[in-house]
């Protein structure tokens, strides 16, 4: 009796690790066609630059966050600004098709957007930044402060906090890190572990339990297009090792509007007190809650926010065709 027990047990673990391994496959072969041919390529003094771009009207410079790439900017141009706007979404250095420099900083960075917008032929942009994609934002209006028409910081890193609080949300970026280094670990603890998995990209579980379904949904797109992270695993180290701008950001010149959840608890709301008191005029669009999904949360009340001070903002000069 018990070896036939033994006998059933195995037959059910084989038969769930083969189609666990089917799911994986599956998922990643559709992931990487996702990806493949999606964008185009710009050869530069930093390497490749990877980007794509659509709509129409005043050009918006498209920043995504860590673990993301050009599609991640492309979910974040959908969620709030759609095609009223002429985007331009590139992937960050190490992230999909776009190159790792050795020794490069954010303001290399910060270069290569401009080297970009020059291939595009565009002057002046407005920026959309999210989350770590906000280093490299603040650090292009510090350097190109005539090419910044305004720049808008969604749950964006500008400066590290001494709060006991900042230890626990480097060790989520150090996590996040890890998994991200080979395409297994995060598919599985992303696809078995999905709400804990929310809790690592900074959302505390109030926030996560009440999620609508269309709210889950754009999570989940977000979870999900990260898929395949090995491509990504360059960008999202150097993500977590880079210094923030800290107080440089006090020479910023152009419009900036700083959109921050006081619970977030991987980009602390210390970063949104610290940029709006630095940056000379800076607007902050505070939420008690939403932790770091407030694309999802408060999308309708982003959208119309974002859309606003970018069009208060624009110039003439930015409708190049």
């Amino acid at each position: 009796m018990k070896k036939t027990v033994v006998q059933w047990v195995l037959m059910f673990a084989f038969v769930g690790v083969v189609v666990t391994g089917a799911a994986y496959v599956r998922d990643m072969k559709q992931a990487y066609a996702r990806i493949q041919g999606a964008a185009n390529s710009l050869a530069s003094p930093f390497g490749a630059i990877e980007y794509t771009q659509g709509g129409d009207g005043v050009p918006v410079l498209v920043i995504h966050g860590g673990g993301g790439g050009f599609d991640q900017g492309e979910i974040l141009v959908q969620a709030v600004l759609g095609d009223e706007f002429r985007w331009i979404a590139p992937s960050r250095f190490g992230y999909l098709g776009s190159a790792m420099p050795e020794n490069v900083t954010w303001d290399e960075q910060a270069d290569a957007y401009a080297y970009l917008l020059d291939h595009l032929g565009l002057e002046r942009v407005a920026v959309l930044a999210l989350s770590q994609g906000g280093a490299s934002a603040f650090l292009f209006a510090v350097r190109y402060p005539e090419r910044v028409s305004s720049l808008s910081c969604l749950s964006c890193g500008v400066a590290h906090s001494a709060e006991e609080l900042q230890a626990e949300a480097d060790q989520k970026g150090k996590m996040l890190a890890a998994i991200f280094n080979y395409n297994l670990p995060y598919w599985a603890v992303s696809k078995a572990f999905r709400r804990q998995f929310m809790g690592l990209m900074g959302a505390d579980k109030d926030v996560v339990a009440g999620l609508s379904p269309g709210q889950l949904e754009i999570v989940g797109q977000v979870i999900d297009f990260m898929n395949p992270v090995a491509p990504r695993a360059a960008g999202a180290t150097f993500d977590n090792q880079a210094r923030l701008p800290g107080e440089r950001v006090a020479a910023i010149t152009a419009p900036v509007l700083i959109i921050h959840a006081q619970d977030d608890t991987l980009q602390l709301y210390h970063n949104a007190e610290f940029a709006a008191a630095t940056i000379p005029g800076a607007e902050l669009l505070s939420f008690e809650t939403g932790g770091h999904l407030l694309v999802a949360t408060e999308q309708d009340t982003l959208r119309n926010a974002v859309q606003s001070f970018i069009s208060t903002h624009a110039d003439v000069g930015e409708t190049v065709p």
